[in-house]
Order: structure tokens, then sequence, then C-alpha cells
């Protein structure tokens, strides 16, 4: 047996197709969705984040603006930008790029946004709101890991899920939509003995954990479905994920790819929120 591959970009690909004909009748009825985002400082990996958004927000009519800030801007500064931001009714959705400046509290620049603008899915009221099963802006790389499962109608109801990570971007919040979704979920992570008798038990297995090639094939039970979060740059500067993909492809019924797999997916879902905050405020 091998793995069928999930390629999140052909994926991500068909749903941008799809946005730009809803965000063409907004323009219709003079809606134009708009997104704020604000980076600070000149961390390459999250200037070449930005750099993604802008592209695909182009790509399907969302309009991008880009606040740059010098690594030296303190929180004071910052929350009174996000103020203005709150109050701008052209901006429907903000963005402040991870990770902040040590001087800035991540946890206080999160909740100085607008529930209704926060289209991150990380403000505390929509995090509640998630648990509670309402509808309010979906963390987007969960949140694209559950529209990959059910685009290829993949059973999730009654099924064992397995995530290893329990950070509050991925892990925590792809468990609970899964227990949303009547999943039993159970999360492993760093504190956790005797890790494979869990993970040989997952139908779905989703790996969070930023380490190269973490999981194997031992890991995994036969026919899972195996879906790879992590990034990682290996030594001869190609991306690689958390999942050794060559040995597990073996094992798994359908396997994600690192690149193409989850990443272009949460840009996606970052659009979706953004369109869906502009019908919202209009």
């Amino acid at each position: 047996m091998s793995a069928e591959i999930i390629y999140g970009s052909e994926l991500s690909t068909e749903l941008k197709d799809n946005m730009k004909k809803e965000v063409n009748e907004l323009h219709e009825k003079g809606i134009y969705p708009s997104l704020t985002v604000v980076l600070i400082g000149d961390n390459p990996a999250s200037q070449s984040y930005v750099r993604g958004k802008q592209k695909a927000a182009a790509q399907v009519g969302v309009n991008s603006d880009l606040i740059e800030l010098p690594s030296s801007t303190t929180q004071e500064e910052l929350l009174q930008l996000i103020d203005r931001l709150n109050t701008d009714e052209e901006v429907h959705g903000i963005l402040v790029q991870l990770p902040l400046p040590e001087q800035i509290n991540e946890q206080v620049i999160i909740e100085a946004i607008d529930p209704s603008k926060d289209v991150d899915g990380f403000h505390p009221i929509n995090i509640g709101r998630m648990m509670a099963g309402k509808d309010t802006f979906l963390p987007c790389t969960p949140f694209g890991i559950i529209t990959i499962l059910k685009s290829r109608n993949i059973e999730i109801a009654g099924k064992h899920a397995v995530v290893i990570g329990r950070s509050n971007i991925v892990g925590k919040p792809v468990g609970q939509l899964l227990l949303n979704e009547n999943a039993t979920v159970t999360y492993c992570h760093s504190r956790t003995k005797n890790m494979k008798d869990f993970t040989l038990s997952a139908d779905i297995l989703i790996v969070a954990v930023g380490k190269e090639h973490f999981v194997s094939a031992d890991y995994v039970k036969e026919g899972a479905v195996v879906i790879d979060v992590g990034v990682n740059r290996m030594e001869n500067g190609k991306l690689t994920g958390d999942v050794d993909f060559e040995s597990v492809k073996e094992k798994a019924t359908f396997l994600t790819p690192v690149p193409k797999g989850v990443g272009p997916m949460t840009i996606t879902m970052l659009l979706h929120n953004t369109v869906k905050a502009a019908k919202q405020l209009s």
C-alpha cells in the first residue's frame, strides 16, 4: 500500500478560485474586503510569510495593506496602531505577524485586536466560541487541516485522532476542532511517556512538533491518515516536515507532504476569514 498524497496547494487553488467569484460579487455590492498586516522587524521567515499572504490576497481580489515597523517599536506604539485599525471601517481584518520583539507581550497584542477583525482566530473570545462549537473565526492552520480532511471525505466522527503538539496556534485548537467533529482526541507532547502507545492507535494523526522527521513509520498504524504540519529546513536548504515521508507513505492511507501540504491552506483560510469579516462588518 502507498498513501494517497493530499496536496493542500491544489485544494487551496480550488478554494481561492471560488473565493475570487465571491469577492467579485461583494465588489458589485460595494463591499471591498480588506486585510491589514502589521510586520515588526526584519525576520526573514516573517517577511516571506507576509509576501505569501499579500500575493494570495491579490489573487482573490482582497485588498492587502502592509504596515512595516522597526524592531524597536514599543508595545504602546503598537497598541495605538491597533486601536486606530480597530476603528477604521475600511479595515475588515487585522493580522499582527508573530513572533514579536521581546519588548512586546504577544498576548496583550492579540487581546487588543477587535474580535470581529481577528482573522487569525487567536483572540480569547474567538477561541472560547470555537471551544463551545459556535460560529467564529477559526485559527487558520487548524481550520485548513479540517478542510483538508473534509475535502477527501475522510470520516472524523467516532475516529481516534491523536495530536502531537500542544501549541496555542496549532495543537490545542486542531484537537478542539476534531472534538467538535465528534472525534475522540488524545494530545501527546514533550512530557508524554510511551508516545507510540497512543500514536499506534490513531486513525488520524496530526503532527505539529517542529522537529525534522520526528514521526517514522513505527509510530503509525496501518491505514492511518497522517497530517504533517511541521516545516523544518534541512542542511541542504530544502524544507521538510515532522514526518518521515518516505517510510510513512507505505503505511498511511492519506498523507500530506511538506511543502505543498498544510502550508498553502493556512493562507487560504486567512483570506476566508477576511471575506467573512467583510460580510459581517458591512
